[in-house]
């Protein structure tokens, strides 16, 4: 059976306030959008198909070839929006969900009982309803002495007792696709609106004396919508909690769930644990048995097993396994550590390679650099990569020592075994095993490099 879900996206959510479109909000680090696509890929078996409006370009720029996007000019209601997509969809799928793409927090299981209590329904529909004493604004449902619904009465037009009505319509549907664009041709324009709309399909059908089918959904949660910036920071706290408990079911422990924020999309290894206020974000993952935190700031991380990272700051770096940053340790992109690496406080590391074993004690700065296995550098050392106009590299080999305070003036090649003396200022490559000391620094003893036991 082929499925098709159609995103309803094209509305302007004036009550955002907000120069981008509303469904492109972030939440857990994603567009709303974003997330109801992922949880619709878990039930359709074609390709999704948006259709777009407000901010049409930027909408379909953020979809790219992830969905089929359709514009509907003008914008005269949801049935309007829906029937859109008829081109596209017409004679190539058995069943059409629509949804809206402001309801980031349907869960694929969710939109998988829609469509399996619709594979069963004589009718041509099933749509998703919630029971809530706060009908925020959605429809009542209005239900046939069989149990069967006939009606969905949009609260502006509800009378008094049809507002006392508990059961609301959420907003997600699933049609038997055949039926579906014939319905949508049918509907009148609404009167009072000027536009037409999608809920009066229900009552197209019991006028055909075809059952609608209802999935009342207990978790009410799930069925916020988002129309305010206080839905967003509602539906933001929801996705964070179930992100969290996702992680800590799969291994991870918090200390503090309440306090730890951690993006959609970001992978932890079991054992791994997270300490209070730390920022998880981005493509980031994080292997076994590693302690993140407190206060800690991770976007688009590759992290290993062991590692330590303490009141530190990463972004787009590698560190590779027993790590130990920290505190106040900062990596920017390109950062790479290798195993064992120890990086202490306040010290920067930007688009270099520290290989293992590698020690940075604490306030120094490195870029633009490649260093040896088993190197110290020493508190103080800066590599002075940037003349003003481009930056320059600086090659360290192993087992070298720099002294505390060094300007290692790029572009610069120190060999294996070699050191320099506390405060030297380095403008000239050095030899293997060579100690350095001065302003500018020069050659006064060829050492005797140590050997290592097996």
């Amino acid at each position: 059976m082929k499925i098709t879900a159609v995103l309803l996206a094209a509305g302007q959510g004036t009550r955002m306030k907000s120069d981008l479109p509303k469904v492109l909000h972030p939440l857990c680090g994603r567009p709303m959008i974003w997330h109801v696509m992922e949880s619709l890929k878990q039930v359709a078996t074609e390709k999704p198909v948006v259709v777009v409006g407000h901010g049409a370009e930027q909408v379909e720029a953020f979809l790219a070839e992830a969905a089929d996007c359709v514009r509907q000019e003008p914008q005269l209601g949801t049935a309007h929006a829906a029937l859109q997509a008829e081109s596209i969809i017409k004679g190539k799928s058995d069943l059409v969900i629509i949804t809206y793409a402001d309801m980031p927090l349907l869960r694929g299981e969710t939109f998988k009982q829609l469509v399996e209590t619709q594979r069963v329904n004589p009718g041509p529909l099933t749509l998703l309803t919630a029971i809530s004493e706060n009908p925020r604004g959605f429809g009542r449902i209005v239900r046939k002495t069989d149990g069967s619904v006939s009606a969905i009465v949009e609260e502006y037009v509800a009378t008094p007792e049809q507002k006392l009505i508990k059961e609301l319509n959420v907003g997600a549907y699933c049609f038997k696709a055949d039926w579906l664009w014939g319905a949508l041709h049918r509907i009148k324009k609404n009167p009072q609106k000027g536009e037409y709309y999608l809920t009066d399909v229900v009552e197209l059908a019991a006028q055909d004396n075809l059952p609608v089918q209802a999935v009342v959904h207990d978790d009410l949660i799930e069925t916020i919508g988002i129309n305010t910036r206080v839905h967003l920071a509602e539906a933001e706290a929801a996705m964070r909690k179930r992100i969290n408990e996702n992680l800590m079911l799969s291994g991870v422990t918090m200390m503090d769930p309440v306090s730890t924020y951690i993006e959609a999309g970001v992978t932890i290894g079991k054992d791994t644990l997270i300490l209070p206020n730390t920022y998880i974000q981005g493509k980031t993952k994080i292997g076994e048995h590693c302690i993140i935190g407190p206060n800690s700031h991770l976007r688009d991380m590759q992290i290993g097993n062991g590692c330590k990272v303490f009141m530190s700051v990463m972004e787009g770096a590698i560190l590779e396994n027993d790590v130990d940053m920290g505190p106040f340790a900062r990596l920017r992109k390109g950062a790479h550590l290798g195993n064992h690496v120890h990086m202490g406080n306040f010290g920067e590391v930007k688009d270099s390679y520290l290989a293992d074993g590698v020690k940075m004690g604490h306030f120094s700065y490195i870029g633009n650099a490649q260093i040896g296995a088993n190197t110290n550098i020493g508190a103080g050392t800066i590599t002075c990569n940037f003349d003003g106009e481009k930056k320059h590299p600086t090659e360290i080999g192993e087992d070298v020592f720099i002294g505390s305070d060094t300007m290692l003036v790029a572009p610069l090649k120190i060999g294996a075994g070699a050191r320099t003396g506390a405060g030297a200022v380095v403008t000239k490559n050095i030899p293997e095993d060579t100690l350095v000391v001065g302003m500018p620094a020069r050659p006064i003893k060829k050492l005797e490099r140590k050997q290592k036991k097996n």
